[in-house]
């Protein structure tokens, strides 16, 4: 039996990769010296991948920015608004494609699946492909060239790859896979002539639901890759999930077939053992955990992979983990400043690598061989278990209690409309942010220099309070109508409450790639969660005090805490989303108490942690809402309580977003273009929404015209009562000059409707 690996974090152990992206994109990296330093990162990865005893490792899932977006500059699917002449696509043109430029809008941004990883959607209109560039091919020759490894290339594939484009109907997929499929082969050929033997073949769509017509494409496909490269064996890998067609997608005419049997809630395994696996094919059996923090359960593992040698021979298994590491930190044993029993039951890519190795071992050479590393695991896990972090009474009682939290508000939207409009009254179109304003290399100094305790807690909080005055001032001089105090305490829009809530902890280094050179450190749960004071009482207070509109708190909700943390593995994530919802609902009231009256619950989350599968959604779908009104429903009718979601297709959840039942929501609809507008069309919203204008991951200042456009189309199919003006996203990595500048052109815009409006109204 031989190990594997689907794909390994690119961003270094000390972020090397984020740095000499963000060096390079800010001229202070030559692009000459940028290519070696990327190169030196590639190369330390797939080294240390064979130094752990990887048998099989892969190659080409290193990337300058997003896989996706690789795949598309390599079939030159670039569209016509980046100035892109035929030629071989620079770095330029690359990174236009993912950030923008002053010329054009960036392409879209969405979540990779049901993971916390962005990734660039194609845009297939106005394009014809073709192979601009080998990349699979030259990652392969690099790895053999530098260090003698002949890895196996990874390559997205057609289906998945189309799926998740954008810019074609329906009716032209077919179109779209004649056209592709020809490339494909290419590369294959290319790869087959340099002596490849094995292609990965990414397919996590295979875990989506799937109708037959999909079936019967995906069939078309694959007789079509291996005819079109008959030297090549190709890997078809799924993850994310169980294959729903189990026997039509195990009989496709591929060498091996990748199962994840870590989050396919059994299913996989049951496959097998209700209908065999082919003979002439090998298992790629994910087996680890590639999306979770925790040591696993080698017994289980053990067992499992004893149920799979039932129906395999073990020389027809790769143990691999469950999907490319891409989404955990690193190293875990770096962790020396958490509690011991945490960090104990830690495991990071480097440690999923080192199990993958355990299993095996005990295929090659007997359980005695690995009892020992067993029990260790075993005795680790068991220590966190029993722990008191994870037995608090106090929780637990709360949980038992549930049935009877309050989760709707005592009154009706339209009835606490006439509240809210009385107490508020404000203009027609109003205009606001999301919350957060530039986070300045000053600020974050500031924060280190307090953290390290060189800064006394008395000069940091004064630090704060100037920072907010700043941006107080700024937005009254911008005339913006409900303010914010900009969030200058806050690492992270998750970790900040994390630190301030029981239950969570925090790595020094487990940072994970969000999206580009965006890196998060995921907090941890790890025992039971509780409020255990105010965590943004005082800065929002004093940002109010300085100001007579209206300043709205902000606090992020129990479903994006939840799915942008690493959760413990031994409750439901229904559980602890209720968890997180309780002690949110506290914070909530002590704001109110306090004397602010609009509230902002951001679950920009929500919809990313949709289960792949659609007969899963409605179950995911009501209990994400019952948390999300757990935290906000003992208000009184007058609080406006807002919440916010970014970059996902909401058109499949209106219903959802409504039984949320937020006064106000807010959603990006920059990137994709207003798409989402049309949603509005047809279904009717009797809330309030604000409809983000402008793209705030770009570094481009949107013009006026871009902006009231953007309006104009929203008011075609929203009332002008029910609509808001705001930016897509928290201002956090934007600089201040670009901040500024966007905002005033947001609200001239708005300026220029309510003009259209008042002059409609007089007609």
């Amino acid at each position: 039996m031989k190990s594997a690996n689907l794909g390994y974090p690119r961003i270094g152990l000390n972020r090397e990769w984020k740095k000499a992206l963000e060096a390079y994109w800010s001229g202070n990296l030559a692009e000459a010296d940028f290519h070696e330093q990327l190169k030196s990162i590639r190369l330390r990865h797939l080294e240390l991948q064979q130094k752990k005893g990887i048998d099989v490792i892969p190659v080409g899932d290193f990337t300058y920015y997003d896989h996706v977006l690789d795949t598309a500059v390599m079939f030159g699917l670039i569209p016509p608004r980046f100035g892109w002449e035929g030629a071989d696509p620079d770095l330029s043109v690359y990174y236009a494609m993912a950030r923008g430029s002053r010329e054009a809008a960036a392409c879209e941004m969405t979540k990779w699946f049901n993971t916390n990883y962005h990734y660039i959607v194609p845009e297939l209109q106005s394009v014809s492909p073709k192979l601009t560039r080998n990349r699979p091919l030259e990652a392969y020759r690099e790895a053999k060239t530098e260090l003698g490894i002949k890895g196996r290339p990874v390559i997205i594939g057609p289906y998945t790859f189309l799926k998740l484009s954008k810019g074609y109907d329906a009716g032209q997929l077919d179109s779209w896979i004649d056209q592709l499929l020809p490339l494909y082969g290419q590369v294959l050929r290319e790869l087959a002539a340099e002596g490849v033997e094995w292609v990965q073949v990414d397919e996590p769509i295979l875990c989506t639901t799937l109708a037959e017509a999909d079936l019967q494409r995906i069939a078309r496909i694959y007789d079509r890759l291996v005819t079109e490269a008959p030297g090549i064996q190709l890997m078809l890998q799924t993850y994310f999930d169980a294959v729903d067609h189990y026997k039509a997608i195990v009989s496709l005419p591929v060498h091996g077939i990748g199962l994840d049997f870590v989050h396919d809630h059994g299913r996989n395994l049951q496959a097998i053992e209700e209908s065999g696996f082919p003979e002439d094919k090998l298992l790629g059996a994910g087996l680890i955990d590639g999306r979770g923090i925790w040591r696993a359960d080698l017994i289980n593992k053990l067992e499992s992979l004893q149920a799979l040698s039932d129906h395999v021979s073990l020389n027809r298994i790769v143990l691999q983990p469950s999907c490319s590491l891409l989404h955990v930190p690193i190293r875990a044993a770096e962790e020396s400043a958490l509690d011991a029993a945490l960090q104990g039951a830690l495991a990071f890519a480097e440690e999923k690598l080192d199990e993958i190795n355990v299993l095996v071992k005990s295929v090659r050479l007997g359980y005695e061989a690995v009892r020992a590393e067993v029990e260790a695991a075993e005795r680790a896990r068991q220590v966190l278990q029993q722990s008191a972090a994870r037995n608090s009474q106090r929780v637990q009682q709360r949980m038992a209690d549930l049935s009877s939290q309050p989760t709707s508000r005592p009154d009706s939207y339209g009835v606490r409309k006439q509240g809210q409009q009385k107490r508020w009254n404000l203009p027609l179109l109003p205009t606001t942010t999301i919350g957060s304003f530039p986070q300045t290399p000053e600020i974050r100094s500031a924060r280190r220099s307090w953290r390290k305790g060189e800064w006394s807690n008395e000069r940091y909080e004064a630090f704060i309070q100037e920072q907010i005055g700043a941006w107080i001032r700024i937005q009254e001089e911008l005339e913006l109508d409900v303010l914010v105090h900009g969030e200058f305490e806050r690492n992270d829009m998750v970790e900040f409450f994390g630190e301030k809530l029981a239950g969570f902890a925090f790595t020094s280094n487990g940072w994970v790639q969000s999206y580009g050179s965006r890196c998060v450190k995921p907090p941890v749960i790890y025992g039971d969660v509780d409020w255990t004071g105010p965590m943004t009482v005082e800065e929002t207070v004093y940002a109010q005090s300085l100001t007579s509109k209206p300043v709205k708190g902000m606090l992020t909700g129990p479903v994006t805490i939840l799915n942008w943390s690493f959760v413990r593995d031994d409750k439901p994530r229904e559980e602890v989303a209720y968890q997180i919802a309780l002690a949110l609902r506290e914070e909530v009231e002590a704001l109110e108490a306090a004397g602010i009256g609009m509230i902002q619950v951001d679950e920009p989350a929500l919809r990313e942690g949709l289960p792949l599968k659609r007969e899963h959604w409605p179950h995911y779908l009501e209990w994400t809402v019952r948390a999300f009104r757990l935290s906000t429903s003992t208000v009184r009718n007058e609080t406006l309580i807002h919440t916010h979601m970014c970059y996902s297709e909401f058109h499949d959840i209106i219903d959802t977003i409504n039984e949320l039942d937020a006064d106000v929501i807010s959603i990006e609809t920059s990137r994709s273009h207003g798409e989402l507008i049309e949603s509005f069309e047809h279904y009717s919203y009797d809330k309030e929404i604000g409809l983000g204008v402008y793209d705030i991951h770009s570094p481009r200042v949107p013009s006026v015209e871009e902006i009231d456009a953007m309006i104009e189309r929203a008011l075609r199919v929203l009332e002008p009562s029910q609509f808001w003006i705001n930016p897509d996203c928290g201002l956090k990595t934007r600089r201040q000059e670009e901040t500024v500048g966007a905002l005033r052109n947001m609200v001239e815009a708005t300026k220029r409707a309510r003009d259209r409006f008042a002059v409609k109204t007089e007609k």
